[in-house]
């Protein structure tokens, strides 16, 4: 028995240590997978915004529902591999991920309500913008607010589009369109081309203005002076080893010691 629990308990560890740091090439792949499977999954919604025909419209469907079973196996596993389950059920990751499912647990009942909470399933990919090793420390901050960036257009376009679409689909027909008057209204740019009609898709402007004011100039700001600083430290290139990528204020090559040109020892 003892034998079997300390099985068990390692098998969760090779678990846990395999979906949150894809310590093997088995890992990676896993995480890589789930990322696919969420952007499919999204470009799925996108898609039935459009019209389609009776059998491709029930393929994606079908799609669908798959990618939505995988979502409640990967939530399975990775609440049973938890530390603590209790304390990972409550974080918002956990949280994510159960809202991201929740079509599923609703079983037989009517899933209409909840097609506007599909939309945040985008959310999932957070996770994969923790670790710095995947795409360095600059490359990881610019990853972050253009992901910032993209989930708030793609989130409001589609809780617009869900609320708008029924009421008044010449305006709201697409996704697209609805992408265009988040972009337009959270910009402020403000056309007035595209307006909303029902009070939840004009509380939802207010949001989207309110969002943009707060977080568009200083998120596309950040972006900016980051991928300027990244040129910066490209451009610092060490004469005797050839190494780059240093940091801005680096005074000795963190390869071989040497002085770099632009070093300004103390």
């Amino acid at each position: 028995m003892m034998v079997a629990g300390q099985s068990e308990t390692t098998l969760r560890q090779r678990v846990r240590a395999e979906l949150e740091e894809a310590a093997t090439g088995l890992g990676l792949g896993v995480n890589i997978a789930i990322a696919a499977f969420i952007l499919i999954s999204a470009g799925l919604f996108v898609a039935e915004t459009y019209p389609l025909s009776p059998v491709v419209n029930t393929a994606l469907t079908l799609l669908d529902w798959l990618i939505l079973v995988i979502f409640v196996l990967e939530y399975g596993i990775r609440l049973w591999a938890a530390e603590r389950p209790l304390s990972y059920a409550i974080s918002p990751y956990a949280i994510v991920d159960l809202v991201a499912i929740l079509p599923v647990l609703a079983g037989v009942f009517d899933t209409r309500s909840l097609r506007l909470i599909r939309w945040l399933r985008i959310l999932k990919l957070a996770r994969f913008l923790e670790e710095d090793r995947w795409l360095g420390r600059e490359g990881l901050i610019i990853a972050r607010i253009i992901f910032t960036l993209f989930s708030i257009v793609f989130i409001y376009s589609g809780a617009i589009y869900q609320v708008e679409h029924p009421i008044d689909p010449k305006v709201f027909g697409t996704f697209l369109d609805a992408m265009y008057f988040a972009v337009v209204t959270m910009t402020t740019v403000g056309y007035g081309d595209v307006t909303p009609v029902s009070e939840a898709g004009r509380t939802l402007t207010v949001m989207m203005i309110l969002t943009g004011i707060a977080l568009i100039p200083s998120q596309v700001g950040s972006l900016i002076q980051n991928i300027n600083r990244i040129q910066m430290v490209n451009a610092i290139h060490c004469e005797s080893c050839g190494l780059s990528s240093h940091e801005a204020d680096a005074v000795y090559c963190r390869r071989c010691g040497t002085r770099l040109p632009n070093g300004k020892a103390s």
